[in-house]
């Protein structure tokens, strides 16, 4: 009898201890979610009424008001699909489209290579390393229309009297005057705006990176192209993707430098999709821009998409 006994005692202590709780009591089940703290709801509640009232409700409103004929005020019409069909019809928006599209395009590329390739050098061991950063980081500080300005000085008056007196043809006109080349001074003014953010972030990135990886790779004879190809490049993939949905994004909203260099001209050649809508608005089309804004909106959505889609879990970020 004891030792029956004694065998089930051994037997229910050496049951796994998630099958009982504590002082023997009913396990708990799996599927029970842990309980939320309820600090997190005075912080969570304002925020989510806060946005709902500035992005959410105006989006909504706003989609609704595509489907009318509304100029911004008064009396308005339900007009169906009648907006969205003339826009894909409309020659200027298309235009304004491609423009957007193409120029986001090349300019987060630049972007990117230009603050990747000064990342790498304000991180390596060069002197006056700590005022290089400083001096690279000043665009930042100042405001994109007011950059516009300056360079529209420099673009359409200064550098043609350089080149007149040089007798370079190429640089006498400005370019920000012919059709085929102003969308290059947008490219130029908003990249030498922009690369200081993205540069920030890849130093961010190549600091987490062990420096053991090169000194092993020096030690095995890796040359400096095949560090930066087989440690650097892997390495700070994630903030690669980062820099490039942020700048894409940030892109294809492109407004205030091309209304201080072009106001969208000549013509109609550098207007992007966020000046034909606002334009739009000052002209009585609401309804119509409004259309225009919800396809944008679905296009910058699919895109960001697309780009998180191809590169899910191929990022990696350092250390």
């Amino acid at each position: 009898m004891s030792a029956q006994t004694s065998t089930a005692s051994r037997a229910r202590a050496s049951e796994p201890a998630s099958r009982t709780g504590p002082a023997g009591s009913s396990p708990a089940p799996a599927h029970r979610r842990r309980r939320v703290d309820p600090i997190y709801y005075p912080f969570l509640f304002p925020a989510l009424a806060i946005f709902t009232l500035v992005i959410t409700l105006p989006a909504v409103v706003g989609f609704f008001y595509s489907f009318t004929n509304s100029v911004g005020f008064g009396d308005y019409e339900f007009i169906g699909l009648r907006n969205y069909i003339a826009l894909f019809q409309d020659p200027n928006i298309l235009s304004a489209y491609l423009f957007t599209l193409g120029f986001a395009l090349v300019t987060v590329i630049v972007v990117n290579v230009i603050a990747f390739a000064l990342a790498v050098m304000l991180t390596s061991k060069i002197r006056f390393q700590t005022a290089l950063r400083t001096i690279f980081v000043i665009p930042m500080v100042i405001s994109g229309i007011i950059i516009a300005f300056v360079f529209k000085f420099l673009l359409s008056n200064s550098l043609p009297a350089l080149g007149q007196a040089l007798g370079l043809g190429v640089l006498s006109e400005s370019i920000l005057a012919d059709e085929n080349l102003a969308w290059l001074g947008i490219v130029l003014v908003t990249a030498w705006s922009s690369i200081p953010g993205a540069m920030l972030i890849y130093i961010a990135g190549l600091v987490t990176i062990p420096a053991e990886l090169y000194e092993a790779a020096a030690i095995d004879g890796a040359s400096g192209g095949q560090r930066l190809r087989r440690i650097t490049l892997p390495m700070v993939s994630g903030f690669i993707l980062i820099n490039t949905i942020l700048g894409f994004k940030g892109f294809l909203n492109a407004y205030d430098v091309i209304v201080g260099l072009t106001d969208g001209g000549p013509g109609t050649a550098t207007t992007s999709i966020a000046m034909s809508i606002f334009k739009g608005f000052g002209a009585g089309d609401y309804g119509y821009q409004m259309a225009n804004a919800a396809v944008f909106f679905l296009i910058t959505v699919i895109l960001a998409g697309l780009q998180l889609r191809l590169t899910a879990g191929k990022a990696s970020f350092g250390a």
